[in-house]
């Protein structure tokens, strides 16, 4: 089995390093990933300059784009071999709710799922510093090895969260939804030395809305959050709806 491993953390991230490893036990692992961090560039495709590949090291590849951009690069013919299965992570930081439309991350392993090869997104969610990656680690390539002996539905993709726990505290693992994370609206204005302005957008933590089977409330929980996501964005309970209207335009 060959595993393709990517992120947004860039390819030295210790989440990355800890994930190749725990994955040996499962298959060939071979990691295509961005030089730097591409955080929060979600499923950003490079069209308008070329990409550079830089072997860094055997199987272990680093590109000057978007993990979108990896994946991409690496199914459609720079590897030796198609991948089996894409694992993207681990990264720094939560992927849950709303934070999914805009991880690279996550962005990594929708591009796998659109490839028609099966695939996995993992994230630690903690602090910034102190991030404990080998239950993460442990509990991807367990994951893994579940999706290689049972497959997953077409379109489709895990998106797992671990708390950032040693082992012995994680209280186990919950199947969930995409939950709601709530933050504070916020752009900050600052002026440059020549009067003109420039801006942050940032914005507070302000928690999650507590929906029962979550992902926000397993992780506050202790849980390991798996949610499977699909790619097809479709509101089919709202199209049915919506077959009905009549618009006034003729």
């Amino acid at each position: 089995m060959h595993i393709l491993v990517s992120n947004d953390d860039g390819i030295h991230s210790e989440g990355i390093l800890a994930l190749e490893e725990t994955l040996k036990s499962v298959g060939e692992v071979y990691t295509v990933a961005p030089d730097r961090e591409r955080n929060a560039v979600s499923h950003a495709l490079t069209l308008h300059r070329p990409l550079r590949i830089d072997e860094i090291a055997p199987r272990r590849f680093a590109v000057n784009g978007t993990p979108t951009d990896c994946v991409n690069l690496a199914v459609k013919g720079f590897l030796p071999v198609r991948p089996d299965m894409v694992v993207s992570g681990i990264n720094k930081g939560p992927n849950l709710g709303d934070d999914i439309t805009y991880s690279g991350t996550v962005a990594a392993a929708i591009e796998g799922a659109l490839l028609g090869i099966p695939s996995l997104a993992v994230s630690v969610v903690g602090l910034r510093t102190d991030y404990r990656f080998g239950p993460a680690a442990e509990f991807a390539a367990s994951l893994a090895a579940h999706v290689a002996a049972n497959g997953l539905p077409a379109n489709t993709l895990l998106n797992v969260n671990v708390p950032n726990l040693d082992r012995s505290e994680l209280k186990g693992y919950r199947f969930t939804h995409q939950g709601k994370r709530l933050y504070g609206e916020k752009i900050e204005v600052c002026p440059n030395p020549r009067g003109k302005h420039y801006y942050w957008i940032s914005g507070d933590d302000l928690g999650f809305d507590p929906q029962e089977g979550s992902d926000c409330v397993a992780v506050n929980e202790g849980y390991i959050s798996v949610t499977p996501l699909h790619v097809d964005l479709t509101n089919y309970q709202a199209l049915q709806s919506m077959r009905g209207t009549r618009l006034p335009w003729h």
